[in-house]
C-alpha cells in the first residue's frame, strides 16, 4: 500500500488546512488510518486516528476540537481537516495505515502502523 499525503501549505494564524491521505487503487476502508507530525526537534506524535471497522476516532489533546478525521464515502481518501491552526501546529504531517485495531492507549504508537506516506509540510505563521 502506497499512502500519498497531500494538502499542506503555508497559512496563517487561525486558519484551517484539510490534509488528504490516498493510496491509489486501494480501499483505506480496511485499515486504520492516523495522522502524525514531526516538528523539527522534536519526536513524531500522533494527530488523530480514524480505527477500521468501526470508525472510531481518537485525538491528541493538542488538537481535539480543532480538528476532525474523516473517511470520504468512496473509502479512498482519509481527511484530516484543521482548523483554528496557531505556530505549535507546524510540522511536516504523515498518514499512515494499519490493520490493527488500537485503543486510546495504542493509537498514538508509530509501530501499530506498516505503511506510511510521505509527509506533507504544514507551516502556520503567527
Amino acid at each position: 500500500v502506497q499512502l500519498q499525503a497531500s494538502g499542506g501549505g503555508l497559512v496563517q494564524t487561525g486558519g484551517s488546512l484539510r490534509l488528504s491521505c490516498a493510496a491509489s487503487g486501494v480501499s483505506l476502508d480496511y485499515y486504520t488510518i492516523t495522522w502524525f507530525r514531526q516538528a523539527p526537534g522534536k519526536e513524531r506524535e500522533g494527530v488523530s486516528c480514524i480505527r477500521r471497522s468501526d470508525g472510531r476516532t481518537y485525538y491528541a489533546g493538542s488538537v481535539r476540537g480543532r480538528f476532525t478525521i474523516s473517511r470520504d464515502n468512496a473509502r479512498y481518501t482519509v481527511s484530516l481537516h484543521m482548523t483554528n491552526l496557531g505556530p505549535e501546529d507546524t510540522a511536516v504531517y504523515y498518514c499512515a495505515a494499519g490493520v490493527v485495531r488500537p485503543i486510546q492507549s495504542s493509537w498514538a504508537s508509530t509501530g501499530a502502523y506498516d505503511y506510511w506516506g510521505q509527509g506533507t509540510q504544514v507551516t502556520v505563521s503567527s
